[in-house]
């Protein structure tokens, strides 16, 4: 038996049938570079479920019995969670301030609002747009429903718990902390009320039926998601939210991630000095 603190040796042709199937299965996309990291990251889990090589523990994934009681803990290993409430306010504040106003003069009332948080981690973004609609008056005017979902289960039990600790208000103001959470043994507990707003599930983007639920919505966040994908499951994760999509719709991403060369169906627009994809 191999020790816990083991990391297997990934060898170039493993690892290009490793890549491709988590590609294939959880959308995330693992460049040569990034050999190493898949390594670190999956060696602990080969080596508890009795593995001594990556191609052992393919075959598992691949061909296994047990392959899909494993690829939830797969996906929980690989899945990246850093995320901190009132990030890229920018978008945030275009969506409450000038969009949802838009959206709701010139659609039917009585109406419920969806929106959806794509990929929440531990669910900073979506109690951040929560908060934010709760600071302009937005919840005692309107019935808005809000969705938030990730890949991994572990993100989404954590953010059920509503705890969170001082890396996650290095950019909140002091006086949003105090009004909305409360102190509590090593960090923060976010008021209940909030938590009861939104509804949270798992959902792998790259999975039209655990989707299917959600894209119906006018106002969807998904950001810092897709500089972990491949272009090839960018553009098929797109033609799902536009086809889906309530219109005219509104597809929030990361600064850093530009759609303009994988999709045709949304425009690039910049509204109150942040950029939005929007569809008509």
């Amino acid at each position: 038996m191999w020790p816990a603190s083991t990391t297997l040796e990934l060898t170039p042709n493993v690892f290009r049938i490793l890549k491709d199937l988590i590609s294939e299965r959880a959308g995330l996309n693992y460049d040569d570079a990034k050999r190493e990291l898949l390594a670190e990251k999956l060696s602990p889990l080969a080596v508890e479920s009795g593995f001594g090589s990556f191609l052992d523990f393919y075959y598992l994934l691949k061909y296994g019995p047990d392959a899909e009681a494993m690829w939830p803990r797969v996906i929980n290993a690989l899945s990246v969670q850093e995320t901190y409430f009132w990030r890229e306010m920018g978008q945030i504040h275009a969506f409450v301030n000038e969009l949802l106003p838009d959206y709701v003069s010139a659609g039917p009332s009585g109406t419920p609002i969806r929106v959806w948080c794509a990929a929440c981690a531990t669910g900073e973004e979506p109690l951040t747009i929560a908060i934010a609609l709760a600071e302009a008056g937005w919840f005692e005017r309107l019935d808005i429903q809000i969705s938030a979902s990730d890949v991994s289960s572990t993100a989404i039990a954590n953010a059920r718990q509503g705890f969170y600790r001082d890396r996650s208000f290095r950019a909140l103001p002091p006086v949003l902390r105090d009004k909305y959470f409360t102190p509590v043994d090593g960090g923060w507990r976010i008021n209940q009320n909030l938590i009861d707003r939104i509804h949270w599930s798992n959902a792998n983007l790259i999975n039209d039926t655990e989707v299917a639920g959600l894209v119906a919505a006018p106002f969807i966040f998904c950001r810092n998601v897709f500089i972990y994908f491949a272009e090839e499951t960018i553009a098929r994760t797109l033609r799902t939210f536009a086809q889906g999509m309530q219109r005219p719709g509104h597809l929030f991403v990361g600064a850093a991630e530009s759609l303009l060369r994988l999709t045709d169906e949304f425009e690039l627009e910049e509204v109150a000095g942040a950029f939005v994809y929007s569809l008509k």
